[in-house]
């Protein structure tokens, strides 16, 4: 049996077991207690004096003393440390003017996973509408994917049981990777994925109020935005991306087509109108320029154009574009 490490003031299932029956029977062998090295460790049963194969117990009220003393001690001393760092910090307060008032900093940078997370559940405490994501593929992986993973579902669990409501925008690489369906179907709430081929960076928009972007190329660090401005811009560019993007999870979501026009479709027909090129259309909706052709390829059927001058006035005929505008 492998032993869980815990603190000292902690008995695990194993060691009250063998304390107990070292209680009843007066003694224990040393090689029953390998299982639980605790028993030793915190002091429970120490070796006979005439016989170092057997181990004898220390008696309840004894032991408890004694670790609820180093409990106290421990508190002391977290005690004695606070108190070091207000006589510390108390001398800079008075330069406090300088600086922003707390929290309202419009741009700051994040060092650091831990850090990083620590930000985000403080935003996603206060949020209390809607949270935009775009997610691509991070290639986390291992135990700090699992630790981001076990992060993420919890704050977004939270969020979602007062009433909040989640969208989020996936790589279209990840529609067939099991764990994210997995994670969608375990949430419970207002939680609707959809899929791009092609995303911008990884983003975070928590009640319109706050976002946060990767600083560097492995994600460890981060920068918060409060900046209105860009704050806005941020939710203009998932709201562009969503119009377009291809519900993953269609139990939870079903976008009508409008006289036979794909909501994919409405968003190219929309650029076409405005005399954009198909490389221009490509870029602008994160596909590729043969992606693009196709859907124009497919639109100008659906209509029954011959000529892209013509599918320009059969667009503005169709209604099309005054459907798509009422969706977004």
């Amino acid at each position: 049996m492998t032993h869980t490490e815990h603190d000292l003031e902690s008995l695990c299932a194993t060691g009250a077991d063998l304390y107990e029956q070292a209680l009843r029977k007066g003694y224990i062998t040393t090689p029953d207690a390998v299982d639980a090295p605790c028993l030793i460790d915190s002091g429970l049963v120490h070796p006979a004096l005439d016989d170092p194969g057997r181990l004898e117990p220390v008696a309840p009220v004894v032991a408890l003393h004694r670790l609820l003393r180093g409990a106290q001690e421990r508190i002391a001393e977290e005690r004695r440390r606070e108190h070091q760092l207000v006589e510390q910090f108390a001398p800079l307060m008075h330069a406090d003017s300088l600086l922003p008032a707390a929290g309202t900093a419009s741009l700051q940078l994040l060092s650091g996973t831990r850090r990083i997370n620590q930000a985000i559940d403080e935003a996603m405490a206060e949020a209390r509408h809607e949270v935009l994501c775009i997610q691509p593929h991070t290639g986390i992986v291992g135990e700090r994917g699992k630790v981001a993973h076990t992060t993420a579902y919890r704050r977004d669990q939270e969020f979602l049981d007062r009433g909040g409501r989640n969208r989020a925008i996936y790589q279209a690489s990840l529609r067939h990777v099991p764990t994210v369906y997995t994670y969608v179907e375990v949430l419970k709430g207002d939680t609707v994925g959809r899929s791009l081929d092609r995303v911008t960076d990884r983003l975070i928009v928590i009640d319109r109020k706050v976002a946060f972007i990767p600083a560097n190329g492995d994600g460890t660090v981060a920068l918060e935005v409060r900046q209105e401005a860009v704050v806005k811009f941020f939710v203009t560019t998932f709201e562009v991306l969503w119009d377009v993007a291809t519900p993953m999870f269609p139990k939870q979501e079903r976008r009508p087509t409008v006289n036979g026009i794909t909501p994919r479709q409405q968003a190219i027909a929309a650029l076409l109108v405005e005399g954009h090129t198909d490389a221009v259309i490509a870029d602008r909706l994160g596909m590729n320029i043969r992606t693009a052709r196709d859907h124009i390829a497919k639109l100008a059927a659906t209509l029954g154009s011959e000529s892209r001058a013509q599918l320009g006035y059969l667009i503005g005929r169709s209604g099309i574009l005054a459907q798509e505008g009422r969706e977004g």
